[in-house]
């Protein structure tokens, strides 16, 4: 299946003013990039007294302020909140922005944010298998007009969504994980897309796992678009790229980031498009200013239109 190149901002809120967040959407907007991808955590680690907004309240926001970005998170974090709330809120989202709302959802992992605001912090598995079940009663609400769903950690009983999402069948689901055995099995079983976070080793052989866990499920591979968490560091000039680049070896991205400026950045980029992904969530090393937006929409993007 031949897929169209979208490239998304993933832009954690940390320290960010909700004025600056609506303004980069604005910008991102103009300059046509595909969409905003915020982050679902309550402060953000190693600086946890700068601002943090919650992001289905941020969301909601863009959502009324912007007319064509669409606008998701990576990941909302399935333990922070009722799946059937979060259906109500999140469809809500989709019919304020008249159908551009991306579902992002993964497991949760930051043990010291759950036990401080009062969630239980399970085991891996659990989480996994609570994720699971939560995407299922997502997906009923969405679609169905009486959503009946009982599992081992999650029941809902004709549970009613009005106004049902504009998108339809429904909004689309990201899945953002890389775990083999299990996280896999359920992008294959029920993401629309699947979302492989940073610092993987090896992009063909995650690709190669979820494939087997298609295979297993019945699941046709070519219908879950591909996309990665990107650390691009660009500059004008060889040195202003360097420069970056040795800036953002303090981010967790940087291990399986790319580097250069523009033209050879298109390389690196077509040969991920070559192996399979098709939209990038891509985390500025200097922090998305608004010149290096600029800049990758102008010399970047063009060469995937």
């Amino acid at each position: 299946m031949s897929r169209k190149v979208q490239f998304a901002l993933f832009a954690p809120q940390a320290g960010q003013t909700f004025t600056t967040i609506a303004e980069r959407a604005s910008l991102l907007e103009k300059l046509g990039y595909h969409s905003l991808w915020l982050v679902d955590h309550f402060w953000n680690r190693g600086m946890p007294d700068i601002d943090v907004l919650e992001c289905v309240a941020t969301m909601s926001a863009i959502a009324a302020r912007t007319e064509k970005l669409r606008i998701g998170t990576l990941v909302m974090c399935n333990s922070f909140r009722n799946p059937a709330l979060l259906a109500k809120s999140l469809t809500s989202i989709d019919n304020i922005s008249n159908g551009r709302l991306e579902v992002g959802l993964g497991a949760g992992w930051m043990d010291e944010e759950y036990r401080a605001n009062g969630y239980e912090f399970p085991s891996v598995g659990t989480r996994l298998r609570q994720l699971e079940e939560g995407v299922q009663i997502l997906k009923a609400m969405f679609t169905e007009k009486r959503a009946t769903f009982k599992g081992r950690y999650y029941q809902i009983a004709d549970a009613i969504n009005n106004p049902r999402p504009v998108q339809k069948p429904h909004p689309p689901i990201t899945i953002g994980g890389s775990g083999e055995k299990v996280m896999l099995r359920i992008v294959a079983k029920y993401a629309d897309r699947w979302n492989l976070p940073a610092g993987y080793k090896s992009l063909e052989g995650k690709i190669g796992v979820l494939k087997e866990h298609c295979q297993k499920v019945g699941r046709d591979f070519d219908s879950i678009e591909i996309s990665e968490q990107l650390l691009v560091a660009m500059g004008k000039t060889a040195e202003e790229s360097e420069q970056k680049w040795k800036a953002a070896q303090m981010f967790p991205f940087a291990k399986t980031g790319i580097k250069g400026t523009p033209p050879e950045i298109v390389e690196q980029i077509k040969d991920r498009v070559r192996r399979g992904v098709t939209t990038f969530t891509i985390f500025f090393s200097d922090m998305a200013q608004a010149p290096t937006l600029e800049l990758f929409a102008r010399e970047v993007m063009p060469a995937f239109a």
